[in-house]
């Protein structure tokens, strides 16, 4: 029986139980990892997995049962608990499934890389990385690199009729170095997750570069507290996406805590800007042929020429807000759907990193950030960071220790990218400068 076969019995089962509709998910999956640090295997893990979830409605209540029992014979009882628990629960007139299901238009992602590897390469792919962090002049200790596949299959079924189903796999690698010794120590890390093995970087320039970051990290200061130009590395620059990701979710636009709940169709970044939301990027980390409502999502500029353009909604926050859903339902098997983003990135610019700084007399260049301090509501923004000292135009000494202040919404409008855009992370960016953020340091 085909997964899809089984779930259709799951949600037929709920309606005999006494469901007015109902809708059920289903999550297999096999993973192998391995983990090595010092020349030693202190780990090597294969496991599966099996996950199902059940949501039911009666009338405007829903209840949610998951269980890992595949077999066929439990779903009544399984279906009569959910009925029983939708009964006892408060209304809520925004939950229910789609009125009618997508038609899905067939879209090759191509989310499944074919090959499982055997064991012994992801030992030798954990080892290339961890000997060329160790080879760095400078690093003196590891904390080990891991690599890693996994192979995940999805199903989704509803009582409107949807049925669909797919499996995506992911191929990683991990290392960090350690550089100085005692309490001078500093670390760094790289790393890279695709789905295809053949989109992988390689591992020993991966642990190369995380043993360069953490030896250029040595001897930090702490400077001055100031008002100056930032710089974000793409790798944390992608974290002012994902402040924007969270102030145009669906949930909390409805909720009225969101600091951009009123400038949908206004100006939020610069002209010129665009931000792209993406399920159906081809090999995308976050891709997928429909979302967790059954909704075919599509590319949408989500900021086009520095105007909001949507919110991120599934249906529940959708109907909050008389709208329609977005297809960016997002969910597991124990929980209901909720908004969230796919394959988000800002769209490069037309400059070099290098140009980007140029003008630069003194700056600060980010390539950590500690923390969440963030305000969801009024947008202000504190976070401490560590990086490099901008001089002239070039990076200069390592700097640590300190908060970089402002407001997100000041500095959506205020940044300008680089052209570096890179594909790495699921949430994108190339390298970003942001005007007139305060340091806090000695």
């Amino acid at each position: 029986m085909s997964h899809a076969d089984t779930l259709q019995d799951l949600v037929a089962a709920a309606k005999r139980a006494g469901a007015d509709a109902a809708d059920a998910i289903l999550v297999s999956n096999a993973s192998l990892s391995v983990a090595r640090r010092l020349g030693n295997i202190e780990q090597l893990e294969r496991a599966e997995g099996f996950d199902l979830g059940l949501r039911v409605f009666v009338g405007q209540r829903q209840a949610i049962v998951s269980s890992t029992d595949p077999s066929p014979k439990g779903f009544a009882a399984l279906a009569e608990r959910a009925v029983a628990m939708a009964r006892v629960v408060p209304e809520d007139p925004f939950a229910g499934l789609p009125d009618a299901p997508d038609g899905l238009t067939t879209v090759d992602l191509d989310l499944a890389d074919t090959e499982e590897p055997r064991a012994d390469l992801l030992i030798a792919r954990a080892a290339a990385a961890e000997d060329a962090a160790l080879a760095v002049a400078g690093v003196n200790n590891s904390e080990g690199a891991e690599a890693g596949w996994g192979r995940y299959a999805i199903a989704l079924a509803a009582s409107n009729g949807f049925v669909g189903e797919y499996v995506r796999t992911s191929h990683s690698i991990s290392v960090t170095a350690l550089a100085g010794q005692g309490t001078g120590m500093e670390r760094d890390y790289d790393y890279s997750s695709t789905v295809h093995l053949a989109d992988l970087e390689d591992a020993a320039m991966l642990g190369r570069r995380a043993g360069e970051k953490a030896v250029a990290r040595l001897n930090p200061r702490r400077p001055k507290t100031a008002r100056l130009p930032v710089v974000y590395d793409p790798r944390v620059a992608s974290s002012l996406l994902g402040h924007l990701a969270g102030a145009i979710n669906g949930a909390a636009v409805a909720r009225g805590t969101s600091f951009l709940r009123d400038r949908l169709g206004q100006r939020v970044m610069a002209a010129g800007l665009t931000v792209v939301d993406d399920p159906t990027r081809r090999r995308g980390l976050r891709s997928r042929p429909f979302d967790g409502e059954g909704m075919q999502g599509t590319r949408r500029a989500i900021v086009e020429d520095g105007i909001l353009t949507t919110w991120v909604l599934d249906w529940r926050s959708a109907r909050q807000l008389g709208m329609a859903s977005t297809g960016h339902a997002s969910r597991g098997t124990g929980g209901p759907p909720s908004p969230s983003t796919t394959n988000l990135w800002l769209e490069p610019g037309k400059v070099s990193p290098t140009a980007l700084m140029a003008d630069i007399r003194e700056g600060l260049y980010v390539t950590e950030l500690i923390g969440m301090g963030v305000n969801g509501v009024t947008g202000d923004y504190s976070r401490g960071a560590a990086g490099f000292m901008i001089r002239d135009g070039a990076l200069a000494e390592p700097v640590s220790e300190i908060t970089i202040a402002g407001n997100v919404k000041d500095m959506l409008l205020e940044l300008t990218p680089a052209d570096d855009l890179e594909f790495r992370r699921g949430t994108d960016s190339p390298t970003i400068r942001v005007e007139g953020l305060t340091l806090a340091g000695a």
